[in-house]
């Protein structure tokens, strides 16, 4: 189906910073509100700090992964801020919206995994300026496979 992966990855990243720039932004539009949601949810001290932490951490993890610039480092610090706000948020599993939404960030969460594991890909600011960290070698299989063919045909 994706004959040429470069497309795929890009559009893949895309797609999951979309959720979190728009989130991000939601916040910034509305921070009363953003405020009051978090001390109904039991987060009665430091929202103020908490608010802007999530919008630093959304819109910046969110830049990084559509930009494809420190995305490895933007996706892991997505995943750490999505594992205490899953769990406070969303694990009213009574409330079917909920659980909608604690699975919905399962999903994100293995696709960040994913882009952490990875990186970028091709079409990315890393791929073009060296990376923030260093890319998997996809062809180690193919070399290690190569080297045994190799001293199986030279002994």
């Amino acid at each position: 189906m994706f004959s040429d992966h470069r497309y795929a990855t890009l559009l893949g990243r895309i797609l999951i910073a979309a959720i979190f720039l728009m989130s991000g932004i939601g916040k910034i539009a509305d921070p009363q509100g953003t405020q009051h949601y978090m001390q109904a949810m039991g987060m009665t001290w430091a929202t103020t700090l908490f608010y802007v932490g999530a919008i630093v951490i959304e819109v910046g993890g969110g830049l990084s992964l559509f930009l494809g610039y420190w995305t490895r480092a933007g996706a892991i610090a997505l995943m750490l801020f999505m594992i205490p706000t899953t769990l406070m948020f969303h694990t009213n599993f009574a409330d079917q919206n909920q659980m909608i939404h604690f699975l919905k960030n399962l999903a994100m969460f293995g696709g960040l995994f994913y882009v952490a594991a990875y990186g970028a890909g091709p079409l990315s600011l890393d791929a073009r300026l060296g990376g923030s960290m260093r890319q998997p070698d996809l062809n180690i299989g193919i070399r290690q496979e190569e080297q045994e063919r190799r001293r199986r045909t030279s002994a």
